[in-house]
């Protein structure tokens, strides 16, 4: 049994629309002007709005707009009652939020199966709202466990803080940073390909790989041999046509040596501070190709020699990848420009609300991860 809310100032009709809805089973509420079937329909959530255009304190128009801009009545149906026959009318009707027409003289005939095809498409909504709930508290269950995975802060001869926000969608990116014995450090960001629980558990399965160190015959000293064990291991062909970038380094503080190998992924941005004390822009990225795309790919590594006091941030495109109000995309320069602009001291979270800031982006489509590496002068 449906419930069903009649909007009419005609008691006749609201008489005879409730009759013929009763005898098909329904429960049916009745309100004899738009403001009481406003009060009705928030307080009664009906699956169904029968509503007359035409009253008098507020029309048909007026209740479809509060309808629609009630999220609670989102998959309420919505008939408009109407004399009005023109093309016009019904643009105007169906432009405003209404679902279907139904003419006036009321055909009982016509009332009864306009009522069962709205349901029908009632039901239909629910049962997609319900499966979009689902689907989204899975991915907050997911987006929850990949940041119970992520390392915590990391403070002494180098200090590391990083931030991993993901988007409504949830996508592939997971990053980790750990001593490989007391003289080197590992530090990575990988972004699987897609949104989802597709390229989200491939990227927690990768993390857990490399943090344990589980993947064969690979010096992981040594950054290009890593990615080809993992291009080994992660072909497009195997893993449901998911590929994945990364930015891979190793870093030896007595030397202040930073080896580092990049697949497909954006640079990681140094800021070296110069003789005259402006900070030197240096991008970080070897010419590889992603994870997964090629069988036979080669991977290299570089070298870049690390001065005290130089910052380092390693992200993923979803920081600067983000499309603006005017359909332009916020690109990598404007991102380093924003970055060059903020004090290295800056709290993370205040320095990511001034680049989402900077980049209009009020929604995420991609995740947004990003390492801050500040190496301090050798004690």
């Amino acid at each position: 049994m449906s419930k069903i809310l009649v909007i009419d100032d005609d008691s006749v009709i609201r008489l005879v629309v409730k009759k013929a809805l009763q005898s098909q089973g329904h429960e049916v509420i009745l309100a004899s002007n738009g403001k009481e079937g406003i009060e009705q329909a928030q307080h009664l959530h009906p699956a169904m709005i029968i509503c007359d255009w035409i009253m008098p304190i507020v029309d048909g128009l007026e209740v479809c707009r509060q309808v629609r801009a009630n999220p609670t009545l989102s998959t309420t149906f919505f008939i408009l009652l109407t004399a009005r026959g023109s093309v016009a009318d019904r643009i105007q009707g169906l432009n405003t939020g209404a679902d279907d027409f139904l003419s006036k003289p009321i055909d009982i005939g016509e009332l009864q199966a306009r009522v069962r095809a709205g349901l029908r498409l009632h039901q239909l909504s629910q049962d997609l709202q319900s499966q979009k709930q689902l689907l989204e508290a899975d991915l907050a269950e997911a987006a929850t466990y990949m940041r119970s995975l992520l390392p915590k802060p990391m403070s002494g001869r180098v200090s590391i803080d990083a931030r991993f926000i993901p988007s409504r969608q949830l996508g592939g990116d997971c990053f980790d940073y750990f001593w490989l014995d007391p003289d080197y450090l590992v530090l990575y960001l990988l972004d699987v390909s897609g949104h989802g629980l597709g390229a989200a558990l491939p990227s927690s399965l990768i993390l857990n790989i490399l943090r344990l160190q589980s993947l064969p015959d690979v010096n992981f000293y040594q950054p290009h041999d890593v990615l080809r064990a993992l291009n080994d291991s992660f072909q497009m062909g195997s893993q449901n046509d998911k590929y994945f970038t990364i930015w891979y380094g190793v870093y030896n503080p007595t030397k202040r040596l930073l080896t580092y190998a990049s697949a497909g992924h954006p640079p990681a941005i140094l800021f070296a501070p110069a003789a005259d004390g402006s900070p030197q822009v240096i991008r970080l990225r070897t010419p590889n190709l992603p994870i997964g795309i090629m069988s036979d790919s080669s991977f290299v590594s570089d070298r870049q020699t690390i001065p005290a006091n130089s910052t380092l941030y390693v992200f993923s495109d979803g920081v600067y990848d983000i499309n603006q109000p005017d359909y332009q995309t916020w690109n990598l320069e404007q991102f380093i420009d924003i970055l060059l602009q903020l004090d290295v001291r800056m709290d993370l979270d205040e320095a990511i609300a001034k680049i989402r800031q900077a980049s209009h982006a009020e929604t995420l489509e991609d995740d947004f991860s990003l390492l801050r590496i500040n190496f301090n002068p050798s004690h």
